[in-house]
């Protein structure tokens, strides 16, 4: 890792599985807001993205408004797009919709079969449609990130198993 707060991300976070909704959510919003960014820059702002997001908590953000995107966007210390803020609420919301159906999104996210190519393959296509700023190519970061799919790690990282 390039400094000590990409190393500590790396070393406890990064392609470690995720056990709470709360943390899917941080983990998603981070993907999403790193898109043509630096992984430096979010980890930066993660600690405001958390606060600014009611530390993720998926109710809470769920039920965030125009008013609220309006105040995020004059926060300075957060990353302000307004499409990466939309998205993450909308986010939210999914999570709620799913958590309603399957007892939570950590339930959902766990049955998600990804052993095979084929079914990796799929998840990218359903991230996309059920998501937004979920392309196949932060789906697949996101994925790797929480452990879902394998190579997070470089075979010569003292993490790749």
């Amino acid at each position: 890792a390039k400094d000590a707060l990409q190393a500590t991300y790396h070393d406890l976070e990064w392609g470690r599985p995720i056990r709470t909704d709360a943390g899917h959510l941080r983990r998603m919003a981070q993907e999403i807001f790193q898109c043509g960014l630096s992984w430096r820059i979010v980890l930066v702002k993660t600690p405001a993205l958390k606060a600014a997001f009611c530390g993720f908590d998926v109710s809470r953000v769920a039920r965030m408004g125009t008013k609220d995107v309006d105040r995020l966007m004059a926060n300075d210390q957060i990353i302000r797009n307004r499409r990466k803020i939309e998205a993450t609420i909308h986010n939210a919301r999914v999570f709620g919709e799913i958590a309603a159906t399957h007892g939570t999104y950590c339930k959902w996210f766990n049955r998600l079969p990804a052993q095979r190519a084929g079914e990796v393959a799929a998840l990218y296509p359903l991230f996309k449609q059920t998501f937004k700023f979920m392309g196949p190519e932060t789906t697949k970061c996101y994925l790797m990130g929480v452990g879902k799919i394998g190579q997070a790690h470089e075979p010569t990282c003292w993490l790749s198993a």
